[in-house]
């Protein structure tokens, strides 16, 4: 695998799981959250953690509302400032998943400083300011603590208009669902932690999870979009699953129309999935009827953990030309119609 060498130190070695793989399963984070206390919410707070959804929202004024997130996670690469672009971006997502512009960050950092050099710390660092100052945001201060396992991470803010604010949770049955991203992510960071990655499909994953999911932000003016997430730890299943939930109706998924990244089929196939992938579908597995088509490798990349995965959007159909003509203005060439949402129980059909 031709991965930048930094005196030896092999990042992924340090943690247990990488990126939003390390994530809590669906399942088992739903347990632990269960009882836990629901304090009154003041009527300022427009999203709080009733549907799952991506971030806070806190109504300032009639013409602001304040965006609140933190994301963070252990090594999803070896090349520390690669790991601090990937981490930084995923954090920033929350907020464009919103329909909201970030406006500043904090760094939550923690490293087992007995075993990685102050310069690959701060190679990581730097990583992340990088991406905050294409995303145009400074890093205003942050956190640090001395961890067994390299975590990195931040706190962003961010601000939308109380009226545009995009949630998880209104859907409407007859919508049309478009992806901004290709999924396989999980799949090549199994590759990479089990040196099968070649550079081609390195460079192939930089250039996903590094990349701001910058259309958010103008899909906060569009009144056809009606729902907004972006795709993360749970995959594309648990996280549409979150709409359905939050709408209280279905979805149906095509699934050759499902942007892949390259050679992640073929890489799965031969077994390189994160344990994360099967994790999410014992956790959700029950509310998704598979086609006879639906292979146990396609199976595994819809269930598959995206660090800095593309936005998942719900929008009217007469919408759909216009989405996806600012997914490409953007950059982002292989977003996709891949399917809609369904009158019914919150169950996803995938054919």
């Amino acid at each position: 695998m031709d991965q930048p060498d930094h005196a030896g130190i092999k990042l992924t070695a340090f943690s247990h799981g990488g990126g939003c793989g390390c994530k809590i399963a669906p399942g088992l984070l739903s347990e632990i959250l269960r009882n836990s206390t629901n304090f009154p919410a003041p009527a300022a707070l427009l999203v709080g953690k009733e549907t799952s959804d991506d971030a806070a929202v806190y109504k300032l004024n009639d013409s602001q509302a304040l965006i609140a997130t933190t994301d963070f996670f252990m090594p999803v690469v070896d090349d520390p400032y690669d790991f601090g672009r990937i981490a930084a971006t995923n954090a920033i997502s929350d907020v464009y998943a919103m329909g909201g512009t970030p406006i500043m960050a904090l760094a939550l950092v923690g490293m087992p400083i007995d075993k990685l050099p102050p310069e690959v710390i701060g190679k990581i660092l730097a990583g992340g300011e990088s991406i905050c100052a294409e995303a145009g945001i400074p890093i205003a201060g942050g956190h640090t603590i001395d961890s067994i396992e390299p975590i990195y991470g931040l706190v962003v803010l961010g601000l939308v208009h109380p009226d545009r604010v995009k949630k998880n949770s209104a859907a409407r049955a007859g919508d049309k669902l478009i992806l901004g991203k290709p999924l396989g992510v999980g799949v090549l960071s199994a590759a990479v932690k089990k040196d099968k990655l070649d550079a081609a499909g390195y460079q192939e994953l930089i250039a996903c999870t590094t990349r701001l999911n910058t259309p958010g932000r103008l899909l906060a003016d569009v009144p056809g979009v009606h729902a907004l997430t972006d795709v993360t730890g749970f995959g594309l299943l648990g996280h549409l699953l979150e709409l359905c939930r939050g709408a209280g109706i279905g979805a149906r998924l095509d699934l050759e129309r499902i942007p892949l990244l390259p050679r992640v089929e073929s890489l799965a196939a031969a077994g390189l999935v994160t344990g994360a992938s099967g994790r999410n579908w014992a956790s959700y597995g029950s509310e998704v009827d598979l086609s006879a088509s639906v292979s146990p490798t396609l199976q595994a990349l819809l269930t598959d953990p995206q660090t800095s995965g593309g936005l998942l959007v719900s929008c009217a159909p007469d919408a759909v030309d216009g989405i996806l003509d600012i997914f490409r203005r953007e950059g982002f060439h292989q977003a996709a119609l891949i399917g809609e949402m369904t009158e019914g129980p919150a169950r996803i059909a995938v054919a």
